[in-house]
């Protein structure tokens, strides 16, 4: 009996010993290192490089849309962007919109220069990639969004102006929308705000900016009076195109790892894409006569945009209904609501990303399920309706930032230089003014700018031309 009751004791003695390992296995063990996942890595690297083809693609977008004479202005103010925004990013953007949080406002500038931003995983951000992957898949983001910008005032601002202003903008606007809606902590993340890729942060915040721009700077000279029509369709296309092509990183890459979540925001992005150039289409076909290859390349675009927000948390279906309303919206924005408004938003970058970002963001509180995301939330149609107020709210505070800081940005760069170029200026063209450039070679003999012009006669070895503004 002696002997039992030693056995016992002892036992007992090892139990209070080991139990808290016990325990500790069971619910306290101190997580594992994250470990770096290669196939994770290599989709995220290479979606990375799908979202900076988007930023010259984007130029050619604009590019074909402007008058001749505008061409290389607008390709540059996309193009200087993945310069300008890029340093930005490295030296104190992403430290802003991802670094430690602030008040739930900001991140810090503890990540400033990318201190202390490696190889290794971010378990916060993403665990299976390293964190200078994360770093720059996110920086491709900021790059695109204030090129953005540029559609809405082409053709009439200076080039020194809109370098203070995207880079004043990227610091003071996109990166504290960031941090709220993506950045651990940010405020709009912890109220419960879905933005799968970027319809607040990137299209909202852009539209709306370009709105504000294109507002303060007011019309270009000859706005309703001359001819604008876009100089360069198949340059329109060409960008439409590659835009659809690096959207598959945008949207499917923000998944963060070749997963499952990654092919359903893949194949929502392609159905959104694809009904909203068809109900663009078919709106136009119906409302002006004619299908026009100009609409159809806008149409795609608005679905994307549309999609962008909801494109993890959404059913396929669903994507094909977001898709269709997106692109008879952002239609009827473009096409009806801007001419009777009357604002000069050159290449409706305000109809487009302003407009179908806000549709889109809020229809994600419609559609959204957590049987496709289970890290999301339920939408209305699935019985929550108080996500549908969660997405008003993010929409709301993002429309008013970027309004009033547009607003104080384009004022405070208004008192140190000239932002709108002037009317002879905005005559002779962008390209020549601003950069020393042509676009074309013989431009002169085409069009232009006074220089630019229609050959009237030809006599001997002089050519006579007669003067335009038109192209």
């Amino acid at each position: 009996m002696k002997k039992l009751f030693s056995i016992l004791g002892m036992l007992l003695m090892l139990t209070m010993i080991l139990a808290p390992v016990a325990f500790a296995a069971e619910g306290d063990a101190p997580a594992e290192p994250p470990k770096l996942d290669t196939g994770d890595t290599a989709f995220v690297l290479i979606s990375a490089a799908l979202v900076m083809l988007m930023t010259p693609g984007l130029a050619l977008f604009y590019g074909g849309m402007v008058r001749t004479k505008n061409v290389l202005s607008i390709i540059m103010q996309s193009f200087i962007c993945l310069g300008v925004i890029s340093v930005q990013w490295v030296l104190w953007g992403y430290s802003l919109a991802f670094g430690p949080d602030i008040n739930h406002l900001l991140g810090s500038l503890d990540w400033i220069g990318l201190s202390g931003v490696g190889a290794d995983p971010n378990a916060d951000y993403a665990a299976t990639i390293p964190h200078l992957a994360f770093m720059m898949f996110q920086g491709v983001f900021a790059v695109l969004t204030p090129a953005l910008i540029s559609g809405s005032v082409a053709g009439r601002v200076k080039f020194p102006a809109f370098v203070a202003f995207v880079l004043l903008w990227a610091t003071l606007v996109y990166d504290p929308v960031a941090h709220w809606v993506w950045g651990l902590g940010g405020w709009l993340r912890e109220y419960g705000v879905l933005d799968f890729a970027g319809g607040t942060v990137v299209h909202i915040i852009s539209g709306v900016s370009g709105l504000v721009f294109a507002l303060m700077v007011g019309k270009r000279k000859g706005y309703g009076s001359e001819v604008m029509a876009p100089h360069h369709l198949p340059m329109t296309v060409l960008g439409a195109a590659l835009l659809w092509f690096g959207w598959f990183g945008f949207n499917a890459g923000s998944a963060l790892s070749a997963s499952g979540l990654a092919a359903v925001a893949f194949v929502t992005t392609q159905v959104a894409a694809a009904s909203a150039t068809v109900s663009w289409v078919a709106a136009e076909w119906m409302y002006h006569g004619k299908p026009t290859l100009l609409g159809a390349a806008s149409g795609c675009i608005a679905g994307l945009v549309a999609i962008t927000p909801a494109a993890g948390f959404v059913t396929v279906p669903s994507a094909i209904i977001m898709g269709l309303l997106g692109g008879v919206i952002c239609f009827f924005a473009v096409a009806v609501a801007k001419n009777k408004l009357g604002y000069d938003d050159s290449l409706d970058a305000f109809g487009v990303h302003g407009v179908g970002g806000t549709f889109g963001a809020i229809a994600t509180g419609f559609f959204a399920s957590t049987a496709v995301n289970p890290a999301g939330a339920d939408g209305l149609f699935y019985g929550n309706a108080a996500q549908v107020l969660k997405q008003l709210v993010g929409v709301g505070t993002s429309w008013v930032f970027a309004a009033v800081m547009t607003f104080l940005i384009v004022k405070a760069i208004s008192l140190v230089m000239q932002v709108k170029a002037d009317d002879e200026q905005q005559v002779q063209g962008m390209d020549i003014t601003e950069h020393g450039e042509r676009g074309y070679a013989y431009q002169d003999l085409m069009t232009g700018s006074p220089l630019s012009t229609p050959v009237t006669g030809i006599s001997g070895n002089t050519v006579t031309v007669k003067e335009t503004t038109l192209a």
